[in-house]
């Protein structure tokens, strides 16, 4: 039995028959392009997912925010555990386009940093990612972790981490900065997946996006000089080098709790987590080069 195409065909939105295929690429989520009579549809399947602060809830909320904003594609239909949204066509980023179009993505990142905030409603809910990394060492131990040996490591390093951080505005970041979450349509960026969207500090989204994108330390300094719109003080660079490195090791511990709780398709979560942990300790020695050890 197909479940997922059958739950998709039950749905009450659909204008005439449908034609029905999957979309590749999520790590948590299962994706389906829907054609009907009224264009195509990306359906998204995805449940609360508390021991990753995941609630669809505020997701919807952040969706439907962010297309009044002007960043997001419009969201047709909901219900308990799927989202129908408007399917742009557009081309997904790499990590190439990333770097080959810095000025236009720190812009957009800007510019959704400076107005989401007048558009969300309902409870705020911050992203602090020190405290998701001491939240998801909790897991991992409750859990029985392969990795609890190493947890008093990553706490130790994201405590370093955290100290090195300079005092900036509170604002509405969408806190998952992969190069898949941005798409080009020719004429415009738009950002997707809102799933970790909350109030935050700018330099997550800036760490996450140049780590994600593996910028080199000059295209960091340009993303930097870009979004404050002069050269990077030297607080600042350091700053982002140092959430650099804790965006990676949240992205490592995320994949080592999807291990003990997610089943996506096609997912190898032990093989994702080693590739960030590698990603991590590249990105430490390069820190450490600079900055040494607090």
């Amino acid at each position: 039995m197909n479940l997922p195409n059958d739950r998709i065909r039950a749905l009450p939105c659909w204008k005439g028959e449908i034609a029905i295929e999957p979309l590749h690429g999520g790590l948590s989520n299962q994706n389906f392009l829907v054609t009907d009579a009224a264009g195509r549809h990306v359906v998204r399947f995805g449940e609360d997912f508390p021991f990753h602060h995941v609630q669809r809830e505020r997701e919807i909320m952040t969706t439907r925010a962010a297309h009044a904003a002007g960043f997001a594609p419009a969201l047709h239909y909901t219900q308990p555990g799927v989202m129908v949204s408007e399917y742009l066509g557009a081309k997904t980023y790499g990590e190439e386009d990333v770097r080959a179009n810095l000025a236009g993505v720190a812009q957009l990142i800007k510019r959704f940093h400076d107005t989401m905030a007048a558009h969300v409603s309902g409870a705020g809910f911050i992203f602090w990612v020190f405290h998701v990394i001491r939240d998801y060492a909790r897991t991992l131990e409750h859990g029985k972790s392969r990795k609890i040996p190493d947890l008093p490591r990553y706490l130790e390093l994201s405590h370093e981490m955290e100290a090195a951080q300079v005092p900036l505005p509170i604002i509405f970041g969408h806190n998952d900065l992969l190069p898949a979450n941005l798409l080009d349509t020719g004429d415009r960026l738009w950002l997707i997946d809102f799933e970790y969207a909350g109030f935050s500090t700018a330099m997550f989204d800036l760490a996450g996006l140049s780590s994600n994108a593996s910028f080199s330390a000059d295209e960091s300094e340009g993303l930097l000089a870009i979004y404050f719109g002069a050269s990077p003080t030297p607080e600042l660079k350091r700053s982002l080098a140092a959430m650099q490195c804790a965006s990676l090791l949240r992205e490592a511990m995320w994949s080592m709790v999807s291990e003990l709780h997610l089943d996506a398709p096609g997912v190898d979560y032990v093989a994702y987590s080693e590739e960030n942990l590698e990603r991590l300790a590249t990105t430490l020695d390069s820190y450490r080069s600079l900055y040494g050890k607090a």
